[in-house]
């Protein structure tokens, strides 16, 4: 299936440079781009793309916001947004990141690494630039005055749950789960569809910032994810 990919950054040359490098897969067509949220928004109402590369920095209407917006959609025409950024570790981006987009990365990542996200988001997976990722929750959480406390929603997790999510939020894939508890990673699967359903989360992005968020996992800990 092809992957159908819209891009928004304000700088021309940026644009056009990912498009080149995109359409040149064979799996993955270039719909549209935009120099700004509002076109963002527009162009993703009109060609209703799979994925969208988001800049975070945007006139008009910056990404965060239209993130916000194509992310707020119904379901069947919501696209996965994936946040482009220069710096790696962004207050946007988390906030991004907390109301459900994919993941991030950064706008001087490998070609390669551009592809490979493109091709895991619109997968359904996230947590993309995994080492970053984490070190920019760490970081935002290390910043604050106090630590959050364990939240009563961790009550609705089983024990394994609570541990599947735990190892979620170190950024292990569910093979790297799987070997680590010795079980399937069918019986993986199963477990992050339950934690999943029963905490209200979209992707694995989300369930990171949700362990930090109800002190499941806490900043400095030393089973916490390291960059």
């Amino acid at each position: 299936m092809t992957i159908r990919v819209l891009i928004a950054d304000d700088q021309a040359m940026v644009r056009a440079g990912f498009a080149a490098l995109l359409a040149a897969q064979d799996d993955i067509e270039v719909v549209g781009d935009a120099a700004d949220g509002v076109e963002a928004v527009a162009e993703a109402s009109r060609c209703r793309p799979d994925v969208v590369l988001m800049d975070v920095r945007m006139p008009k209407m910056d990404g965060l916001a239209a993130a916000r917006n194509l992310l707020s959609l119904p379901e069947d025409r919501r696209p996965r947004v994936l946040m482009l950024t220069t710096f790696d570790v962004d207050d946007y981006v988390y906030e991004a990141l907390r109301m459900g987009a994919s993941g991030f990365l950064l706008k001087d990542a490998p070609p390669d690494d551009l592809i490979a996200a493109v091709r895991v988001v619109a997968d359904g997976e996230a947590l993309l630039a995994p080492s970053v990722t984490r070190r920019l929750i760490e970081e935002f959480f290390s910043s604050r005055p106090t630590e959050p406390v364990r939240s009563s929603k961790l009550d609705a997790l089983t024990a394994r749950e609570e541990e599947v999510l735990r190892l979620i939020a170190r950024g292990m894939s569910n093979p790297e789960i799987a070997s680590h508890l010795f079980v399937s990673e069918q019986t993986v699967k199963s477990h992050v569809g339950k934690v999943f359903a029963k905490l209200g989360l979209r992707d694995r992005a989300q369930a990171v910032i949700c362990a930090y968020e109800s002190g499941l996992v806490k900043a400095g800990d030393p089973r916490s994810p390291k960059p």
